[in-house]
């Protein structure tokens, strides 16, 4: 952040459930007896345990109002070769709990999945994935319709323990190597690095001072700035017409990639530092000069609550429609399922926007040629929100915060209601200090060797004189 600027460290989805819409015709072909003809909708999968004295086992609840008959259903891990086929005459009833021991059939890793298919083996009704054994399980809060989350007691075949401090908020481990290293030689940056978006061989990062970042691979799996194309020591940002410096906080791309303009968040002009200016800007990066204009300009502040200063937004990140409408996102100015083409060229997508001061998180159709819509509202439930970061390998929303929170980090999936909801909540690696990370990116999936790929943190404080640091994170 530029001056006058206070020291952050004084200052301060559930996964997307893959349930399907089942035609008609899927459901008439359910086979139950007639108090048992509820809709296959109603029937969840609700706790999962890999590892312990009780191994490989998969729960489901119905949040029905009328029994099921199972008699054939298929459960699956992320193996479609594995199979448990669920015995004839098996029924659940409503607000009942049965858990099955698949490690006959297979047996469910530290990354795998449990899937929940009809009679037919194609028709998928639930599913849940994970990255590390559940310890002691998996499980919903509240049953049947709640995120997920690492619960304090194993529950099969009875209501989870969803009282006190269980549920997804209860933080687990990083899902990665505790084992975290500097990633840019000594003193390149200085303070103020702040919001960081990778784009294969390419990383952006946007600085308080008013400055965009291009950096390419230095070799040793760290960064340096780009000599190429007037990069050599960043490139001074303005706003539209060439006037004021940026409080620049976050970066991130659209689906076009940085040919389609890089896209930047500002809490306010520095060159008028007392007022709050939330702003999302947008850049041509294709030029060789050493000043980059803003070719458009969203003013979010009459839109948003209002917030100190230097308290506004620090993150920003782009979800592709693709995902949203999958997903059943719920669009909350219509109150009904998102729909893109209510909505003039746009990108392709919705921005989401991290506001610092309220811990709040907002999401934003953009029109390319001016004005915008706010779609939805998220509680991160943190002191402050640092960073965003969309994740498409796992559909997921990363919302970041620093060494106010610990350095805390949640993921956020659509749920079953249509909104963003919170999967996990995870602490730092235990190999990085509590440091002012105010940056963080995940490489893509082309980069997953040996199950993980790389993670980047960016330190606004520039500890040591490092302002990078690289981790790793399960694929």
């Amino acid at each position: 952040m530029t001056a006058p600027r206070t020291p952050r460290w004084r200052r301060r989805l559930s996964l997307l459930l893959a349930t399907v819409a089942l035609p008609a015709a899927a459901l008439g072909a359910l086979t139950a007896p007639p108090a048992a003809a509820a809709p296959a909708d109603g029937i969840r999968i609700n706790e999962v345990v890999t590892t312990g004295s009780v191994n490989d086992s998969i729960e489901l609840y119905n949040k029905g109002t009328a029994t099921v008959d199972l008699s054939g259903w298929v459960l699956k891990d992320n193996d479609n070769s594995n199979k448990y086929k669920i015995a004839s005459g098996t029924t659940l009833a409503p607000g009942g709990h049965r858990a099955f021991d698949v490690h006959g059939s297979f047996g469910l890793g530290s990354a795998d999945s449990a899937r929940l298919y009809l009679a037919d083996g194609t028709t998928l009704v639930d599913s849940y994935s994970w990255t590390s054994h559940s310890d002691p399980s998996w499980s919903r809060c509240p049953d049947g319709t709640g995120t997920w989350g690492r619960a304090t007691a194993l529950t099969l075949g009875k209501a989870n323990n969803c009282s006190g401090s269980g549920g997804p908020t209860v933080p687990v481990a990083w899902p990665g190597s505790s084992t975290v290293t500097t990633a840019d030689a000594a003193d390149v940056f200085g303070e103020d690095l702040s919001g960081l978006y990778q784009e294969g061989g390419v990383l952006w990062g946007a600085q308080n001072s008013g400055k965009l970042w291009r950096l390419v691979p230095n070799g040793s799996g760290g960064w340096k700035p780009d000599t190429a194309n007037g990069w050599g020591a960043g490139k001074a940002l303005r706003f539209p017409g060439g006037s004021g410096t940026p409080d620049d906080e976050g970066v991130t791309l659209t689906g076009a990639g940085s040919a389609g303009g890089v896209y930047v968040s500002s809490e306010r002009n520095a060159d008028s530092s007392g007022t709050s200016r939330l702003s999302v800007l947008r850049y041509d990066v294709s030029g060789s000069g050493g000043t980059l204009t803003a070719t458009r300009e969203w003013n979010l502040t009459p839109d948003l609550p209002s917030t100190g200063a230097n308290l506004g937004l620090e993150g920003i990140t782009w979800v592709p429609d693709g995902y949203l409408t999958g997903a059943g996102f719920k669009d909350v100015a219509t109150g009904a399922a998102y729909d893109p083409s209510r909505y003039a060229a746009h990108t392709g997508g919705v921005f989401f926007v991290g506001v610092e001061g309220t811990g709040a998180v907002h999401g934003y159709v953009l029109l390319e040629a001016g004005g915008f819509t706010k779609v939805a509202t998220v509680a991160s439930g943190m002191a402050g929100v640092m960073e965003l970061s969309w994740e498409p390998q796992a559909n997921r929303l990363w919302v970041v915060c620093d060494d106010t929170c610990s350095g805390q980090l949640r993921t956020f999936k659509v749920n079953a209601s249509g909104a963003f909801a919170l999967a996990a909540v995870h602490n730092r690696p235990t190999g990085m200090p509590n440091l002012n990370n105010e940056g963080f990116t995940l490489a893509g999936a082309g980069e997953c060797t040996g199950g993980s790929k790389p993670v980047y943190w960016s330190d606004d404080g520039n500890t040591g004189g490092h302002a990078l640091r690289r981790g790793s994170i399960t694929c």
